[in-house]
């Protein structure tokens, strides 16, 4: 690169995502936190082990075929046939350490040569992130083998298929329906949510849940300091999240002239003060909710925070920040009430309550988009195919419909279907859930020993509760 300017901005462009990369990764931090904390004690290095492979196993995954599935994938089914993306396959030159040289020409000009890896990496962490998202939802009962399974097929594939379609500015839900879903409240969060009601409903819940007459008991978590330090964990992480939805620089001027700001993920411009307002009022309008709806109960507080962030985060770079905490507050309190209500009536056992958290909030979140920035552009035309909703000039309009039928595809379709089809395949074999016996002693019981090796271990109440279910009580 000889040009100084261009140079700079390629090169502080780069440094940008690599650091939101480290930011995410105290996402990832704090998920491993948070569920250690919620898992008994019995369970808390398999909880932990569990969600620490995910990433190897995704991570190869993800480099070997889920990156290019981001690209290929976007015009598929209902916008053309499958892209070229040479620049993602494993075997490409800007796979690997490089220079530029050729390769600069494959990835089209100096700046995607740099940032490839950058970006890849960024994507990887939201793979972790919906990995992690179910790994919460189904501790404690859940085998190994079926864990890493659905870690890799939502992780690398079924997310980022989504994310082709839907968080891509060429994909076919952004160009013919107008979807719009900035900081991925359906394409992270309601697909792993729907994910892990599917993988649920199959499972069932932990031994001792539900009483003879079917209403619930509360499993305390063994470290509520912990629960409460990966969530804000998750918090600062989300910071990175958000800012690697952005890119920094970019010329959106689209004449002669040059008018530089950051875009939002389908390059439309917003600000990173923009953004800011938007993250910090929506995560306290939903603690203010949770707090007020829960009466103060400490786990569905911090949840709440983390609900309301992500109820707002389909529009938080278009919102203002009011519209940001009401949003965030009224998402929070669905995410709550649903979960109370789902796990009552059709007995589902959600450890973290990570179904409702990231499914129900992210689903209300993606609605309440397309009726809220009715009209707003989504992206600019590729001309491959017309847009239900567009301007005069072609260019795709945020609408209720295009996100309403997104936010299906994102939690039903792509989510809660094939996971549940896989699970019941896994369980017609035997292969999903752990057999009774181990689920009573401790998933820790035999290789993996006890987290507190000097701490005698104090019977609970429910542990009684629960050898006698092991007896024969359902």
């Amino acid at each position: 690169m000889s040009d100084l300017p261009n140079a700079l901005n390629v090169i502080f462009t780069e440094a940008y995502y690599w650091i939101t990369v480290v930011m995410m990764f105290l996402i990832h931090v704090g998920f491993c936190t948070y569920e250690v904390g919620v898992a008994r004690r019995k369970n808390v290095m398999h909880t932990v082990m569990k969600n620490t492979m995910l990433i190897p196993l995704i991570t190869v995954t993800f480099f070997f075929f889920g990156w290019w599935v981001y690209f290929a994938f976007a015009n598929v089914p209902f916008n053309g046939g499958f892209i070229d993306a040479p620049f993602a396959v494993p075997w490409s030159e800007l796979m690997g350490t490089h220079m530029g040289g050729a390769a600069e020409a494959d990835a089209n000009g100096p700046i995607w040569a740099r940032l490839n890896g950058v970006f890849w990496a960024a994507f990887l962490l939201f793979s972790w992130t919906t990995a992690s998202i179910i790994s919460g939802a189904v501790i404690e009962r859940i085998r190994s083998g079926a864990f890493f399974l659905f870690a890799v097929f939502v992780g690398s594939f079924t997310w980022i298929l989504d994310a082709s379609w839907g968080w891509n500015p060429a994909g076919w839900m952004v160009q013919i329906m107008g979807y719009h879903d900035a900081y991925a409240s359906g394409v992270v969060h309601a697909i792993a949510g729907g994910s892990a009601l599917g993988i649920l409903l199959v499972l069932g819940p932990r031994i001792g849940k539900f009483d003879s007459s079917g209403k619930p008991r509360v499993i305390k978590p063994h470290n509520p300091w912990m629960v409460t330090i990966g969530l804000f964990l998750i918090f600062t992480g989300f910071w990175g999240f958000y800012a690697a939805c952005n890119i920094p620089i970019f010329d959106i001027d689209g004449t002669d002239g040059v008018f530089y700001s950051a875009t939002n993920i389908y390059l439309m411009p917003t600000t990173l003060s923009a953004i800011t307002f938007n993250f910090i009022l929506s995560f306290s309008g939903g603690l203010m909710a949770t707090y007020l709806i829960s009466r103060g109960d400490p786990f569905w507080t911090y949840s709440g925070g983390l609900a309301g962030i992500i109820a707002a985060s389909a529009g938080n770079d278009l919102y203002h920040p009011i519209i940001a905490f009401g949003v965030g507050g009224a998402g929070a309190a669905i995410a709550y009430l649903l979960h109370n209500f789902v796990e009552r009536r059709f007995k589902i056992d959600d450890a973290v309550g990570a179904v409702a958290v990231h499914g129900y909030s992210g689903f209300f979140g993606v609605v309440a988009a397309g009726f809220i920035l009715w009209g707003y552009p989504a992206a600019n035309p590729t001309g491959e195919g017309a847009a239900w909703f567009a301007t005069a000039e072609g260019q795709p309009m945020v609408n209720p419909l295009g996100n309403f039928i997104g936010a299906i595809i994102m939690f039903w379709v792509l989510g809660f279907v094939p996971c549940y089809a896989i699970a019941r395949l896994l369980n017609a074999f035997n292969l999903l859930r752990i057999p009774r016996e181990v689920e009573l002693v401790g998933l820790d019981s035999k290789t993996l020993g006890d987290p507190y090796p000097y701490v005698p271990y104090r019977e609970t109440a429910f542990d009684a509760v629960e050898r006698q279910n092991g007896k024969g009580m359902n």
